[in-house]
């Protein structure tokens, strides 16, 4: 290690120097040789690492609640994952995205500046499926998108970054807003190409079948304001450790009111041939499996939840649960 010289020392330093007492060579005689560290100008670190974290462990919490959003909206099976946050600078992030793709580029306001958002073909093209009333396959060949495929995404982009916003008010309050949508990543050359931007990515995973990826691009111009934010990791846990308040209780209450869920009551099963089966006709009867003293099995999505009883409310045939399927499972 170094000694570090006080002020007075440097002064007499100095002045032997002016009377020369001291020749140049012999103050840097005792000095070991200290090892150059190369410098890319082209790639100045402007994210550091405790900036990085920070920003992971935000994207991190965006991802589960993105993976909520999405399920129920898209009525379907949809796993959000955080898989990286790296500093790139923006040509690399351009070059990097497909075409076609889906760029949404947004203003998260009250931050000046365009940030964007990449979803690939991948993930775009199984949600159309979705959202057009089909299973969520994707395509087995890439293709450009139609202007009414292209208005539909954004319209979801939009509602996934008020997402976006919700993770990030333990940092600082945004209001993203769309401001154009382009499936030509070529044309979006809205920086310097030297311009240093930090890259999130996340994986998608639908229907455990289809796999694709979301970007994010932020410009550090765009995040200078809040920077000190973002190195404050002990406020930002402290944050994350802070009670729900009421007001989130409800929402919750609100969402889980508003959430559709499949529900099937189950009668019995049994097994008969194929040619008792053909020859079945009105008036037959089918010897099940369920004893007239047992509870029905109310399904939930397709997985038993409730034992129910039958019975007719308001002249409809209907089920009053009696018990609950899990808690028997645990006691035997």
């Amino acid at each position: 290690m170094q000694e570090v010289l006080s002020q007075q020392e440097i002064d007499s330093l100095l002045n032997a120097l002016d009377q020369g007492a001291v020749t140049p060579e012999e103050t840097g005689a005792d000095q070991q040789d200290v090892e150059a560290k190369n410098y890319d100008f082209r790639r100045p670190n402007k994210f550091s690492r405790d900036h990085l974290r920070t920003l992971e462990m935000l994207h991190q919490h965006f991802a589960r609640v993105l993976s909520n959003f999405l399920s129920g909206y898209l009525r379907s099976s949809v796993n959000v994952e955080f898989a990286s946050a790296a500093q790139i600078i923006y040509d690399e992030f351009i070059r990097s995205v497909p075409s076609p793709t889906v760029l949404t580029v947004f203003t998260p306001s009250p931050l000046t500046g365009s940030a964007l958002m990449e979803t690939n073909i991948h993930f775009v093209l199984p949600v159309i499926d979705l959202l057009f009333g089909g299973p969520g396959k994707g395509m087995d060949e890439e293709r450009e998108l139609t202007d009414i495929e292209v208005s539909v995404m954004k319209k979801l982009n939009s509602k996934i970054l008020d997402n976006l916003a919700t993770a990030w008010k333990e940092i600082y309050e945004i209001k993203p807003q769309v401001q154009a949508i382009e499936t030509n990543p070529r044309l979006q050359q809205m920086y310097s190409a030297n311009e240093v931007v930090a890259l999130i990515t996340f994986t998608v995973g639908i229907n455990e079948e289809n796999r694709g990826m979301i970007n994010i691009c932020l410009p550090f111009m765009v995040l200078e304001p809040v920077m000190s934010q973002l190195s404050m990791r002990q406020q930002f846990q402290a944050h994350k450790s802070r009670e729900v308040s009421q007001r989130e209780v409800e929402l919750a209450k609100y969402c889980l009111r508003e959430t559709r869920v499949n529900l099937e009551a189950v009668l019995g099963s049994t097994d008969i041939t194929i040619e008792e089966f053909l020859h079945l006709s009105e008036g037959d009867t089918l010897l099940l499996n369920q004893k007239i003293n047992q509870d029905l099995i109310l399904q939930v999505e397709g997985s038993s939840k409730f034992g129910v009883q039958a019975g007719q409310y308001n002249n409809k045939k209907a089920v009053q649960v009696v018990s609950l399927k899990e808690r028997e499972n645990e006691s035997v």
